[in-house]
Order: C-alpha cells, then structure tokens, then sequence
C-alpha cells in the first residue's frame, strides 16, 4: 500500500484516506468490510461506471445524471472526512 502524503507531512487523515484499503476489501468481496473503511466508494465507484459508460454508449439526460452523481460522490466523501474527526 502507498503511505498517504498528507498524514506524513501533516500529521491527519486526508479526504481520500481509506480508499485503497477500501478497494483491496472490495476486491477480497468483503463488501460491508469496504464501507467500513470508506463509505464514499459506492458512490465514487458508481460514478466512474457511468462516466465510462457514458464513453460508449450516449444517455439519455447523462449531463443530468453525471452531476447528480458528483454531488453525491462529493458530499459523500465530506461527509466521511468530517466524521473521522468527531
């Protein structure tokens, strides 16, 4: 695993801490196990599996959708990182 080059300079967790770890669970198959570790990578994976999709196939309204997802994934990832600090 890649050390986090924020926690080494700076000493705290960054929004994206968790991430690999959380994709090594989800390749494992232990999915609840993932979401523990980073509740933002449905989302985020969702998200990427539209915008390439999104590549081959045209979508009815994918402007729309895609945004949706983004917001998603963002205040997802807010959300964990704000929690971690509570």
């Amino acid at each position: 695993m890649l050390p986090c080059f924020t926690k080494k300079l700076f000493g705290f967790d960054c929004p994206g801490c968790g991430i690999q770890r959380s994709l090594l669970h989800l390749v494992r198959g232990e999915f609840s196990a993932a979401f523990e570790m980073y509740p933002a990578i449905y989302p985020m994976l969702l998200l990427f599996s539209f915008i390439a999709l999104d590549r081959f196939f045209t979508i009815k309204h994918s402007n729309t959708i895609l945004r949706v997802l983004m917001f998603t994934t963002v205040g997802a990832v807010l959300i964990n990182y704000i929690l971690k600090f509570i």
